[in-house]
C-alpha cells in the first residue's frame, strides 16, 4: 500500500461547520461547480499533480449539499486527480442521480471509455490553461478530445486567466461543442467592470456558444470582505462582474460553490456565507430561478422540467 503523501505547506483546508445561510435556495438548485480530493487512501492523487490537498469525500460533499439546501451537484475532475476520473465517478455513481461529472480525458481516449463515462453521468470534459496548475495544454491534443466528445453532446468547461484570452480565444471559438467558462474568466476586479479586459471577455461570450460559471468570488477577490464571521455582504469588489454577467446573459450563467476551494492562500470561505453572496449578484428572482436551476438543468439533466 502507497504511503500518505502530506498536504502542500500552508495548504488552507475546507471551513468545517458552515453557518445556516440566510438566503433560500430555490428548489432545484444545482451547485454546477464543485470537487473531491480522493480520500487519498482510497484515490490516490495523480503522480505529476501540482499540489497535495485535504481529503475533501463525497460523503462530506453531500452533507455540504444538504446543509445549504443545493438538490444536484456537478462534480469537476480536479487536477490532483490527473486524468484518472475515479474518484469524481465515484461520487457521481453514490449520489443517486443527484450529480453529473466533468472528467479529464487524454487524446487517445477511446469511444468506449467515452461511453462509459457517459453512462456513468459524465457530460463535459475540463481544459485547465492556468499555467500554474498544469504543464502545457497542447491545442492538438485538446482539438483531438473535442472532437471525439462533441458526438456525445458533452460541453467543454474551459479554465483560464483573463489575460490570457486574447491569445486563446481564436482555439476557443473553434472547439466543435459547447463551451463553459469557470469562475467568470478570472477578471482583474481591480480593473474597471466596463474597461476593455471584462468587455473582450463577455464579447467573446456574446460571439460564441458560452456558458458563464459566476462563481468563486472569494478566489477573484482583491479587497473583500471574506465571507467570514458573519459577513452577509461579502466579496463587494466582485459583485459587480457578477452582476453585469447576469444581467448581460441571464440564460447563459451558472453557479457553483467550489467546495473544498482548491489552492486559496488568503482565507477559506464560509460556504452559508457564500450561499448569502447569490442574491447580490443575481438581484431578482428571475435572475436567481435561472441561475440556480433553469440553467444547469437544461445542461446538465436536458429534458427535465427545472
Amino acid at each position: 500500500m502507497s504511503t500518505l503523501q502530506p498536504k502542500t505547506p500552508g495548504w488552507l483546508d475546507w471551513y468545517d461547520g458552515p453557518s445556516e445561510p440566510a438566503f433560500r435556495l430555490p428548489d432545484g438548485t444545482v451547485d454546477a461547480h464543485c470537487h473531491v480530493f480522493g480520500p487519498q487512501a482510497e484515490f490516490p492523487f495523480a503522480p505529476e499533480r501540482k499540489y497535495t490537498p485535504c481529503d475533501a469525500s463525497k460523503d462530506q460533499l453531500f452533507a455540504l449539499r444538504d446543509h445549504l439546501g443545493v438538490s444536484r451537484n456537478v462534480i469537476v475532475q480536479a487536477t490532483c486527480h490527473g486524468a484518472d476520473n475515479s474518484a469524481m465517478l465515484d461520487a457521481v455513481r453514490a449520489s443517486g442521480g443527484r450529480a453529473r461529472g466533468v472528467a479529464t480525458v487524454r487524446p487517445d481516449v477511446t469511444e468506449s471509455e467515452l461511453r462509459e463515462l457517459h453512462e456513468a453521468g459524465v457530460r463535459g470534459v475540463r481544459f485547465n490553461f492556468v499555467k500554474r496548475l498544469v504543464d502545457a495544454s497542447p491545442k492538438d491534443n485538446l482539438g483531438t478530445i473535442a472532437a471525439k466528445i462533441a458526438p456525445l453532446g458533452w460541453h467543454i468547461v474551459l479554465y483560464f486567466e483573463a489575460a490570457d484570452l486574447e491569445e486563446l480565444e481564436g482555439f476557443f471559438g473553434s472547439l466543435p461543442a459547447p463551451l463553459v467558462v469557470d469562475h467568470m474568466g478570472r477578471p482583474d476586479v481591480t480593473q474597471p467592470v466596463e474597461g476593455p479586459e471584462f468587455t473582450r471577455f463577455l464579447r467573446f461570450v456574446d460571439r460564441n456558444d458560452v456558458w458563464v460559471k459566476v462563481s468563486c468570488p472569494e478566489r477573484l477577490t482583491v479587497t473583500g470582505p471574506p465571507a467570514l464571521n458573519g459577513e452577509r455582504h461579502a466579496y463587494t469588489d466582485v459583485v459587480p462582474f457578477a452582476r453585469r454577467v447576469v444581467s448581460e446573459f441571464p440564460d447563459q450563467v451558472l453557479w457553483g460553490s467550489d467546495w473544498p476551494h482548491p489552492n486559496l492562500k488568503n482565507h477559506m470561505p464560509d460556504d452559508g456565507l457564500l450561499v448569502d453572496y447569490v442574491p447580490q449578484v443575481a438581484v431578482t428572482a428571475e435572475q436567481r430561478q435561472k441561475l440556480l436551476v433553469a440553467n444547469p438543468t437544461r445542461l446538465y439533466w436536458p429534458g427535465e422540467t427545472a
